[in-house]
C-alpha cells in the first residue's frame, strides 16, 4: 500500500477550517477585542499624562521652550483627545470624528515623545494609522448597513480603499521585526513574517494570515517588550511600555482584518469573480 503523505494544500485547506471555526465562535466578540486592542497605546498614554501631569509640562516645555501656559495646554489637549477618542470607540458613538481625533494624535506623537524619532518608531505610527484607517472602515459599514436594501454604487467604494490601505501600513510594523542575521531562527522568522505580510497586503488567504500573525506578534511581544520586569525608574521601561502597547494596538488593527476580512481590493475577493 502506499503510504500517501498530506500535500501542503490540504494542510493549507485544514487551517482554514480551524481558522473559520475560530470565527464563528468568536465573531460577536472579535470586533470588541479589537477596538480595546487598538486603542490601548492611546488609553494608556493618556492616563500617563493623568497620573504624570507635572512630568509631562515640564518636558514639553523644556523640549520646545513654549513656556508652562502652552505646555499645559498641550498636555491637556493631548490627555483629552486620547481618552475621549477612546471612550467614544468603545461605546460606538461618533467612531469616525473619534478616528480623526486619534488619527492627530499619531501625528503628534513624535513631537511629545522622546524616543518616537527614526524609521521604526516611523512605521510603527503608520501601522498605528493603518488600524485606525480599518477602524473607520468598519464605521463607515456599520453605518451602511442601516440602511439595508438601499442599492449601492459598487464594491470599490471608498471603504473597500480604506481597508487596502489599512493592510498595507499594517505590515509596516513587521518590517521593524525583521533581523538580517545568519543564524537559522532568524532566517526562518524573517522568512515566515515576509510571506505573512505579502498575503496580508495583497489580500490573499488574508484571515488566516492575518490570524497567524496577531499569535506570532503577540507571542513577540510578550518576549521582546516585557517592560513589567524593568524597574518603573529606568528608561527602558517607559520605552517598552509604550511599544508593547503600540504592538498591542497594531494587534487590535489585524483582529480587525481578521473579523472583517480583506474588502473588495483584494485577491480574497477577485478569486470569487474567476
Amino acid at each position: 500500500m502506499l503510504n500517501l503523505q498530506p500535500l501542503p494544500q490540504d494542510y493549507v485547506k485544514k487551517k482554514k477550517s480551524v481558522s473559520h471555526k475560530f470565527l464563528r465562535v468568536t465573531k460577536r466578540y472579535l470586533p470588541h477585542l479589537a477596538h480595546l486592542c487598538l486603542i490601548s497605546t492611546f488609553l494608556e498614554d493618556g492616563f500617563r499624562m493623568w497620573f504624570q501631569w507635572n512630568e509631562q509640562r515640564d518636558y514639553i516645555n523644556m523640549s520646545w521652550g513654549c513656556g508652562t501656559f502652552l505646555a499645559l495646554v498641550f498636555v491637556v489637549l493631548n490627555m483629552l483627545g486620547q481618552l475621549v477618542g477612546c471612550i467614544l470607540v468603545l461605546s460606538r458613538k461618533f467612531v469616525p470624528y473619534a478616528c480623526f481625533g486619534l488619527f492627530g494624535i499619531v501625528i503628534m506623537q513624535p513631537f511629545s515623545v522622546s524616543f518616537c524619532v527614526g524609521i521604526p518608531a516611523l512605521c510603527r505610527n503608520l501601522a498605528l494609522g493603518g488600524g485606525l484607517l480599518l477602524l473607520l472602515a468598519e464605521s463607515r459599514s456599520e453605518g451602511k448597513s442601516m440602511f439595508a436594501g438601499v442599492p449601492t454604487m459598487n464594491d470599490n467604494s471608498p471603504r473597500q480603499y480604506m481597508q487596502l490601505g489599512g493592510r498595507v501600513l499594517l505590515v509596516l510594523m513587521f518590517m521593524t521585526l525583521l533581523h538580517l542575521e545568519a543564524s537559522t531562527f532568524t532566517i526562518f522568522q524573517d522568512i515566515f513574517g515576509t510571506v505573512l505580510i505579502i498575503l496580508v497586503a495583497v489580500g490573499f488567504k488574508t484571515k488566516l494570515a492575518a490570524l497567524t500573525l496577531v499569535i506570532w506578534l503577540f507571542i513577540l511581544n510578550l518576549l521582546q517588550n516585557a517592560f513589567w520586569t524593568i524597574p518603573a525608574y529606568r528608561p527602558l521601561h517607559d520605552f517598552l511600555k509604550y511599544d508593547f502597547f503600540q504592538t498591542m494596538s497594531v494587534i487590535g488593527g489585524l483582529l480587525l482584518v481578521v473579523a472583517l476580512g480583506p474588502g473588495g481590493v483584494s485577491m480574497d475577493e477577485h478569486k470569487k469573480k474567476w
